[in-house]
């Protein structure tokens, strides 16, 4: 019987290490993968720095597939919200994503416009840490690269229009 629990005990901290690991992540350097801008301001301008390609280079200067890579991330990003029970209806943010060469989220760093709906950001962190635990956009470069701009929730774009019609 006592050896019966001590393997519940051992499987149950095997199967949820991930998940805590998964909520507090850092990347080696100690700064949080997600927070909200002026948390770690120095840290911030560091990322910004390492990160000095944008998005728009690295789609060979085209607007429209930066918009479209941007638009697409931001679609996943609501889809997932659905899926995890997380209502961003109403959120309005800014948003500094930073992304390695392979397309995978390093860095979410956002703030909330005045004119956003009021929720808990602690909710609203740990979402976003799942979301780029998990994501990768489906763009490669030599470079890390990053991407500052707005997102409001529901989404509506052109692509998803035209889908609803």
């Amino acid at each position: 019987m006592r050896n019966k629990i001590l393997g519940i005990l051992f499987w149950g901290m095997f199967c949820f290490t991930p998940i805590v690991n998964a909520q507090t992540s850092k990347i080696s350097s100690g700064v949080p993968r997600v927070f909200l801008i002026g948390e770690e301001e120095k840290k911030y301008e560091q990322i910004m720095q390492q990160y000095s390609q944008m998005l728009f280079q690295v789609c060979d200067n085209s607007m429209d597939d930066a918009y479209n890579y941007w638009n697409t991330m931001m679609r996943d990003m609501e889809n997932f919200a659905k899926t995890q029970n997380v209502d961003l209806k109403g959120i309005k943010i800014w948003l500094n994503v930073f992304w390695n060469t392979d397309g995978s989220i390093d860095y979410i760093v956002y703030h909330p416009k005045p004119n956003s709906k009021n929720m808990n950001y602690q909710e609203l962190t740990k979402f976003f840490i799942a979301f780029q635990s998990q994501y990768q956009l489906p763009l490669k470069s030599v470079k890390k690269f990053s991407h500052y701009g707005s997102a409001s929730f529901p989404l509506f774009n052109k692509a998803h229009l035209v889908q609803e019609k």
